[in-house]
Order: C-alpha cells, then sequence, then structure tokens
C-alpha cells in the first residue's frame, strides 16, 4: 500500500515563477509529475504551503506541520500525512519522475526490510525521488527537526537505509531555470 506525496514547496527563486504552475507542454508541470505517479499511488497527495494555488488538483492538499525547516519540513509534512505504511516522496519539478523506479523501490523497501529506499545518482542521494516506511521514519525525522537538524538526510543513521544504483539520471532532473524548462519540454517533446 503505497501513499505518493508531490512535494510542491519550493521558493521557484531561479525560476522566477511558481515552477510546478509553470505551463509543461501546455499543462501544469505537477499535473504531468501526478500523471507520471497516479497509476501505482494506492493514495495521492500533495505538501504545499500554497493550497489555494493548488486547489485545481482536486487531491488532499497537506501544509508543512514544522514550517520553515525546508526541504526537511516538506519531507515530515509529506511522510506525517500519507495514511499509508509506504511512503513514496517526489519533487513537482521532476518531469521525468519514474513510476517503475518508484514501485522497484517500494518493492525493496519491503523485501529488504529497509525503512529508506533511496536512489544514488551521479549527484548523490536523491531524497525526492525515494520511498520511505512511514512508521520508522515519521519518529526519526521528528527527533532530526527537534535536534534543529537541516539536511534532509539528517536522520539516515537512526534507520535501515537501502541505496538504490541508478544508471540513468533523467527521473531525477529537476527544472530550476526557464532554460532547463525548455530543454525537458524539448526532451518530452522527443520521447511522447
Amino acid at each position: 500500500m503505497l501513499t505518493v506525496a508531490i512535494q510542491a514547496g519550493g521558493q521557484s527563486s531561479r525560476m522566477g515563477e511558481d515552477k510546478a504552475l509553470k505551463p509543461f507542454l501546455g499543462r501544469p508541470l505537477i499535473s504531468r509529475v501526478i500523471d507520471r505517479l497516479q497509476p501505482i499511488a494506492d493514495e495521492l497527495i500533495v505538501t504545499t504551503n500554497r493550497p489555494a494555488d493548488y486547489a485545481f488538483l482536486h487531491l488532499p492538499l497537506f501544509l508543512d506541520l514544522k514550517p520553515g525547516r525546508g526541504a526537511l519540513g516538506g519531507l515530515h509534512a509529506a511522510i506525517a500525512s500519507a495514511k499509508l505504511p509506504l511512503v513514496a516522496v517526489v519533487a513537482c519539478d521532476m518531469p521525468f519522475a519514474s513510476a517503475p523506479l518508484i514501485e522497484t523501490a517500494a518493492r525493496l523497501l519491503v523485501e529488504e526490510n529497509a525503512d529508506v529506499v533511496i536512489p544514488r545518482s551521479v549527484e548523490g542521494l536523491e531524497p525526492l525521488h525515494a520511498v520511505y516506511r512511514r512508521e520508522t521514519c515519521l519518529p526519526a525525522i521528528t527527533s532530526a527537526i527537534e535536534a534543529d537538524q537541516w539536511k534532509v538526510i539528517a536522520w539516515f543513521p537512526q534507520v535501515k537505509v537501502l541505496e538504490l544504483a541508478v544508471d540513468d539520471e533523467r527521473p531525477f532532473w529537476n527544472v530550476n531555470t526557464p532554460g532547463e524548462f525548455a530543454e525537458a519540454e524539448r526532451i518530452a517533446l522527443a520521447d511522447d
């Protein structure tokens, strides 16, 4: 049973506008991410501190429970708000988010009795395209926040983490600038 939580809490400062709502091939980028992951979700939620902007999605919207804590606060909100035992957390600015990769991570989490299955790309760990066990991760994240830790993975020593080596970088591409956005649209058009 998998909750997919789409994180739409970033500032989009390099984009100059809310990238989740910016039209990607004619539709808001977040709609593309949702379409890619909805088939594998038993529950689909969005974390955002601007729920009115995302009401058009007609999905459950959740605010940060620990405001002002950046990506760790968003991860906390996603895992705390999920109703199901496994939670896939994916950033809203990943136009090539991969349902098969999330499914593989969720399967490995169960098979290996892990608490986190996180891809490792050439850029490093990818916490915003990973799967978490709610029961064990939520208290660990809460402890990290209460200890004034800010790194998204600061709490990993408290849980069993399984890294998943991934050769394909495309699922983790996030679009932060207008140029990156245009390049992602060009690639998506060629793929579709």
